[in-house]
C-alpha cells in the first residue's frame, strides 16, 4: 500500500511540475537553438502597454494592448506625436486617426495578434513594457540586438524555474 501511495505521490508531482498552471507575458529568443525565456506573471490585469522612443523623431511613441480571454492579444491604439518617416498619418480600413492637443491616436477595431516579434535594437532610446503599475525597462532586462517572440501563454513550474522572471520597478 504505501508503494503505490509512493507512486502515485511521484506521479502527482511530475504531474504539477510539467503541466502549465501560470499565465504569462512571455519573450522567448528567436533564432537561437537554445532560446531563453523570460517572463512577467499574469494577473487579472488585462492591459499592458509598450513605450519606446523613435529612434529618427525621437518621441514616444505609447502602443496600447488588451490580453483576450483566448489569450490573444488584441492592439487597441497607438499615440504619437510625429507623422513622419515609421508613424501613420492617416487611417486604414478598420481604423481610427484622431488628432488632439499635439497627439495622434490610431484605433483600432478589431486587430488580434496571436503572438508578435520583438527586436531590441542596440540604441539608447527607451523601450519600456508597462503592466499593472509596474514599469520594465527592456533594454536592461532583455538581450541588446536580439529578438524575442512576444505572447501570453501558460507556463509550467519547469519552464517558471528554467527561465528568467523579468522584475521591473
Amino acid at each position: 500500500m504505501k508503494k503505490k501511495l509512493a507512486t502515485l505521490f511521484f506521479f502527482l508531482m511530475i504531474c504539477f511540475f510539467f503541466i502549465p498552471f501560470w499565465t504569462a507575458f512571455t519573450f522567448t529568443e528567436t533564432r537561437n537553438e537554445n532560446p531563453s525565456l523570460h517572463y512577467i506573471s499574469l494577473n487579472d490585469v488585462k492591459d499592458f502597454q509598450i513605450i519606446f522612443t523613435h529612434s529618427i523623431h525621437l518621441t514616444d511613441v505609447i502602443e496600447s494592448y488588451k490580453v483576450l480571454d483566448s489569450k490573444e492579444i488584441r492592439l487597441m491604439s497607438m499615440k504619437y506625436s510625429d507623422v513622419a518617416i515609421g508613424m501613420p498619418s492617416y487611417a486604414e480600413e478598420g481604423q481610427t486617426l484622431l488628432y488632439e492637443d499635439g497627439i495622434y491616436t490610431l484605433q483600432y477595431n478589431e486587430a488580434i495578434l496571436p503572438n508578435f516579434t520583438l527586436h531590441i535594437g542596440d540604441v539608447d532610446y527607451r523601450l519600456n513594457f508597462v503592466y499593472g503599475a509596474k514599469y520594465f525597462n527592456l533594454k536592461e532586462e532583455l538581450v541588446r540586438g536580439k529578438s524575442y517572440l512576444f505572447e501570453v501563454k501558460k507556463l509550467s513550474l519547469y519552464e517558471k524555474m528554467k527561465g528568467v522572471k523579468l522584475n521591473g520597478r
